[in-house]
């Protein structure tokens, strides 16, 4: 182990020298380009790039206990012709490693995809309507995650509740409904729910556990919809709802403190069948409760991060699919604080997560146990995050993993 940590450390100097050579604390919004002199039409684009090198101690004797990938590669544009109108796509790639490279990039799986395509109307300054492949989520905070400001190396896997099971990448096509009333802001959604998912290939049997295939085995007309929500109440600093992509850490630049609520409802996405075989329709509804805070701590450049969230997840009778998703009850937080620094331009901040699950399925646990560091040269724009991740599902053995990031922002 102590040479692949070296090697580890190695990769860490070197991602260092580059992002910090490409880091600007001036950022100043990225690339706008306005359209007409008073800015009122306009279009902008970011791009960010994540890449991983990573070291697991429990692998197959003919397999490397490291290797490297590229977490996320996207681009994501916007544009208003005025300000009612809003169009936003968004299209990358996500962990491009040496098993799943094609050889000219045209695989069995397209390797860019479209994350989010949708287009808004705005009633008003507070409340605004839109529809197509949106980001527009319910449950908790962490599903609404943007992955540019992440405070820990990568979000909580279980908060993205539905990823593969009723949607694309925790995007649906559907309608939704967004703003705020006062400090209170909300966001609701009508969606189509995926007829192929990750258990396409699996139907139930006989008093054995629930499959995650109302659309396909019963149809559209009965299990073809879903419902989300989520609304939160913004105590201290209002946050930005303009886009859906909640920020994981504003290092110290605002003081927000939010409590927050929401759910997802599938009737029938999940199918059982009985001793004789009939097939019958088992309701999909998971619910949160979540806090989150993110303040400055005196003069001297300290802060503080905190979250916490309840989440209770009914996918159906004794549900679970790769030891991700599971009927059962979790509980998540994470805290991470900000080093005092005369140096404006870098930050570091060491963090902790935990997350503890109970599974129906095995009438046993989960737990997860993280521990890193994250290493800023201008805001999340330029950033090393190092992490040790320790995880363990009911009686198997526990698994262990760290991992280094480079990431850039523009």
């Amino acid at each position: 182990m102590r040479k692949q940590l070296i090697v580890l450390l190695g990769l860490s100097f070197f991602a260092l020298q580059f992002t910090y050579s490409q880091g600007s604390p001036d950022y100043d919004g990225g690339l706008k380009v306005k359209l007409n002199e008073e800015g009122t039409k306009y279009f902008r684009v970011i791009s960010w790039v994540q890449f991983w090198a990573r070291y697991q101690d429990e692998v197959p004797d003919d397999v490397s206990n490291t290797s490297m990938s590229i977490r996320r590669a996207r681009i994501l544009a916007y544009t208003q012709i005025n300000k009612d109108f809003l169009i936003l796509t968004h299209f990358g790639l996500n962990s491009l490693n040496a098993n799943n490279q094609s050889p000219l990039g045209r695989g069995e799986e397209s390797q860019l995809f479209f994350h989010d395509v949708w287009g808004q109307y705005n009633l008003g300054a507070n409340h605004a309507i839109g529809a197509g492949l949106h980001y527009w989520n319910g449950i908790s905070r962490l599903n609404n995650q943007s992955t540019l400001n992440l405070m820990t190396l990568d979000n909580n896997r279980q908060s993205w509740a539905t990823i593969g099971l009723s949607d694309q990448f925790a995007r649906h096509i559907g309608i939704y409904a967004k703003g705020s009333f006062g400090k209170l802001q909300y966001r609701v959604s009508i969606n189509e729910s995926g007829t192929n998912n990750l258990q396409e290939g699996t139907d139930p049997t006989p008093d054995g556990a629930a499959v995650y295939a109302g659309r396909r085995l019963l149809g559209s007309k009965d299990a073809g919809k879903n419902f989300a929500g989520y609304f939160d109440y913004n105590f201290l600093d209002q946050e930005s709802n303009f886009l859906p992509y909640k920020v994981g850490s504003y290092i110290g630049g605002k003081k927000v403190f939010n409590v927050g609520a929401g759910f997802f409802f599938h009737p029938k996405g999940s199918v059982i069948a009985n001793s004789t075989g009939e097939l019958e329709g088992e309701d999909v509804a998971i619910f949160a409760v979540d806090a989150f805070y993110d303040a400055p701590l005196g003069e001297n450049g300290s802060a503080i991060t905190a979250y916490a969230t309840y989440q209770n997840n009914d996918y159906g009778e004794n549900f679970t699919l790769g030891q991700t998703y599971e009927t059962g009850d979790m509980i998540y937080g994470h805290v991470g604080y900000v080093i005092p620094n005369d140096n404006k331009k870098t930050k570091f901040q060491p963090y902790a997560s935990f997350n503890t699950r109970s599974i129906d399925a095995i009438d046993d646990n989960a737990t997860t146990f993280g521990v890193g560091a994250n290493a800023y040269f201008s805001g999340h724009h330029s950033k090393i995050t190092l992490e040790y991740l320790n995880t363990k599902y009911g009686d198997n053995d526990a698994q262990s993993f760290v991992t280094l990031q480079a990431m850039i922002y523009l």
